[in-house]
């Protein structure tokens, strides 16, 4: 197993909290000049590493490699690069990792990746590809021993798992294959988090499972995408938007005030790592960092 980096402690001999942070490659001049203005406000958060999404398409994954290979060149942050399984042969994925590891990307977030045919669908791995996470996290640890690996974890199980012991046997393969770290998919209800640890912990599995977190700065849009791939949208947690559909300012407002509450009870029960999914926007998360005691460049206040 491979440990988190450990964080420092402030005054208080309170552990800082480990952060993370999700971006995705920008497709137009316009998107890529915003990326970096919020790659550059977030940076003296200091997180312990920062992913980049990727697609099946070539064009995506030539955006993802030039989004890395610039974050690696221009900043001192750490990159991770996502790798998907999806329709591609076991050889262009391996090529894909070797691209990486020559410029100097040491973690890899290995998923299986979504349907071709859209999330809700029935997927076919490519007959010539990994079939699961679990190949492919495989394959990367035996090639470069020296690459960290994360992958993905589901408090309220994968829509396609039979059930959650299926579930949690699927993370318990990628965790034997050598994955070091896992990232949940989004969750609103803090019980089903740790309901699922529990259940993650009494399987052996020990490796951090870091609480994925999505400020849900346009409500409706992020609710539509977020049901399709599993996730439960509490009533409580609609309410609070009702009537906002108009007013972005107050809907952002409500959403770091939401998500910060979450983080904060998170903390207070001993999460000392969260991942979250900025979505390209560095204000949200840039707050709740902040409420978390997190300050720019490594200083810290208790939280």
């Amino acid at each position: 197993m491979t440990s988190e980096t450990s964080a420092p402690t402030g005054s208080q001999g309170q552990k800082r909290p480990a952060i993370s942070f999700e971006f995705f490659p920008p497709k137009t001049e316009e998107m890529e000049h915003n990326l970096w203005e919020v790659i550059n406000r977030l940076a003296p958060l200091t997180p312990n590493f920062v992913s980049v999404t990727y697609g099946a398409g070539g064009s995506t994954r030539e955006r993802t490699h030039s989004t890395i290979a610039r974050i690696l060149s221009e900043t001192k942050l750490t990159p991770a690069a996502h790798l998907t399984c999806v329709a591609a042969t076991k050889a262009d994925i391996d090529d894909v990792v070797a691209r990486y590891h020559e410029v100097g990307v040491r973690h890899i977030v290995a998923l299986r990746g979504d349907p071709t045919t859209g999330i809700g669908t029935a997927y076919a791995a490519h007959p010539d590809g990994y079939q699961t996470s679990a190949d492919l996290v495989a394959s990367i640890k035996k090639r470069y021993p020296d690459i960290d690996v994360t992958v993905s974890a589901y408090p309220e199980k994968h829509p396609e798992s039979a059930d959650f012991d299926a579930d949690i046997d699927a993370l318990k393969a990628k965790v034997d294959a050598g994955a070091s770290r896992a990232i949940t998919q989004v969750f609103f209800d803090n019980d089903l988090y740790f309901r699922y640890l529990d259940r993650v912990r009494a399987r052996g599995i020990d490796i951090p499972v870091v609480p994925g977190i999505m400020p849900m700065h346009n409500f409706k849009q992020a609710r539509n995408f977020v049901t399709r791939a599993g996730t439960t949208v509490p009533s409580w947690l609609a309410d609070k938007f009702e009537g906002l559909d108009d007013d972005a300012e107050t809907r952002k407002l409500v959403a770091a005030t939401v998500a910060a509450g979450q983080v904060q009870k998170l903390a207070k029960h001993g999460v000392e790592n969260f991942h979250f999914y900025t979505m390209n926007r560095a204000d949200l998360v840039f707050a709740i960092s902040h409420l978390l005691g997190i300050r720019p460049n490594g200083a810290q206040k208790a939280a």
